[in-house]
């Protein structure tokens, strides 16, 4: 095989490859690590390249797979963690120069179930400040592959990006309010986010706890999976982790007969512009000539919580750094500074009619998935997102919140979702939509993303880099 296969290849792939003798892990981590060096500095992905800890990773798996020894599909596989993941003895910035020098002392729980996977950790990759809306001004911002002059998605953006360019097989994100879904959508990159709960977040730094989840970038929805199964279920060290279990990689067979997903036409396309409602519906479509049962329904609104998101998310972020803000706020970047600042003047009152918003939200969700499988939605209502515009739309109070109106809610509520690439704009930058399911339904979402990418290939698609 060559770079480019070696570096696209599934984990799948990657998997049976090493188990056969017919590749070697540190043949792949070589690749990966050369084509890191050789993209990295234009595109900013990384933010610590672990070259010697990597190919040690990849020599340790080499030798257990010549004893006969295998821990599963991960093994061996190069892999790389957003740098708000904590790595013993490894810096984890959170994208903030004042964590620049901080070092743990304990693997995240993630990391740790990783390494126990078997998988070679690459390295740390690049976020906005904090996992909020923007770089911070002395850091570097990621570069989007497809199209410079476009935004690369917030705040896992450094994931999707190494991972839609071949420098890594997958990799960690987070999500707060859109953090894996948007970098997906413009990286045609493959993400799931979780039930929050599903997978432990103990060691990693959090923005606002209630909200946050951590989940797998791929370019896969089976590979994602892989990768969920490695990282979730309960963790002594984190209450919040459920109990349950995430079922086996039984993806079964690309159809959907018999499944309901729900479409609301009214939410998904209303206010939506022209190139990402084509995705959608081409997707709806897709889905139907699978044998899915589409349902027309009405959805809850989700644009009170979207506009509350900023508000909520500033307050539990403010506990979070309340031991460098606001006594340190001239070293915050301007997102982060504003966030934060804001969250000063929430009362207790704001919170709770937002507490009361969310599980209303929650409910009638709920009552959705007593007769639907899963729901179809865009991930951004917009298109055309140079970073001229999401710059500005970033701190247009009035505006944003119409931004995160189809990611931010399912936050708020809790509920699983997968995002894939179902197309592109006509700057040749990819459009994203996702699929919402119940609370611990993450097969399901992985077997509808491994159904849709059987009849498509937007997923095979790669940046001109």
């Amino acid at each position: 095989m060559g770079d480019i296969d070696l570096c696209y290849a599934s984990i799948s792939d990657l998997s049976r490859d090493f188990g056969s003798g017919k590749l070697s892990p540190v043949e792949v981590t070589r690749a990966h690590l050369e084509r890191i060096d050789r993209l990295n500095p234009g595109l900013q992905a990384y933010t610590t390249v672990l070259e010697e800890d990597a190919l040690a990773d990849a020599r340790r798996a080499e030798e257990e797979f010549s004893r006969g020894e295998c821990r599963g599909p991960l093994h061996g596989v190069p892999i790389a963690v957003k740098d708000l993941v904590y790595t013993e003895g490894i810096p984890t910035t959170a994208g903030m120069p004042i964590h620049r020098n901080f070092v743990p002392t304990y693997d995240a729980t993630v990391v740790s179930r990783l390494r126990r996977a078997g998988a070679v950790l690459l390295g740390k990759l690049n976020l906005t400040e904090a996992a909020g809306g923007d770089y911070h001004p002395d850091f570097p911002a990621v570069v989007n592959p497809w199209n410079s002059s476009y935004w690369a998605g917030a705040s896992s953006s450094g994931s999707a990006v190494a991972t839609a360019t071949g420098m890594c097989t997958a990799s960690l994100g987070s999500d707060t309010g859109g953090s894996i879904r948007t970098p997906c959508t413009m990286n045609a990159v493959t993400g799931l986010k979780p039930t929050w709960g599903r997978v432990s977040v103990h060691g990693v730094f959090g923005m606002a706890p209630s909200l946050d989840v951590v989940g797998p970038m791929a370019r896969s929805a089976e590979d994602a999976y892989h990768v969920l199964r490695a990282i979730a279920g309960p963790d002594e060290n984190d209450p919040t982790a459920v109990m349950a279990e995430v079922p086996d990689n039984s993806l079964g067979t690309p159809e959907m007969e018999g499944t309901r997903i729900g479409f609301d036409p009214k939410a998904a396309l209303d206010g939506v512009e022209p190139d990402v409602a084509r995705v959608v519906c081409d997707a709806l479509a897709t889905f139907e000539s699978l044998g899915a049962d589409i349902c027309e329904v009405s959805l809850p609104s989700t644009m009170g919580l979207a506009s509350d998101w900023g508000t909520y998310t500033g307050a539990e972020a403010a506990v979070v750094h309340e031991e460098t803000f606001p006594s340190r706020s001239a070293e915050y970047g301007r997102f982060m500074r504003e966030l934060l600042g804001s969250a000063y003047a929430v009362s207790g009152m704001d919170i709770a009619r937002i507490e009361n918003d969310r599980r209303v939200f929650f409910g009638m969700l709920a009552g959705q998935f007593e007769y639907l499988d899963l729901i179809l939605l865009p991930v951004l209502p917009v298109g055309d997102l140079t970073l001229d515009r999401f710059t500005q739309l970033l701190y247009d109070t009035d505006e944003l919140p119409n931004v995160f109106r189809f990611t931010a809610p399912f936050n708020f509520s809790g509920n699983p979702t997968i995002t894939m690439p179902g197309g592109f704009d006509g700057s040749g930058v990819p459009i994203g939509f996702q699929l919402v399911a119940r609370h611990l339904d993450e097969l399901l979402l992985a077997k509808a993303g491994r159904a849709f990418q059987s009849a498509t290939n937007w997923h095979l698609r790669r940046p001109p880099v």
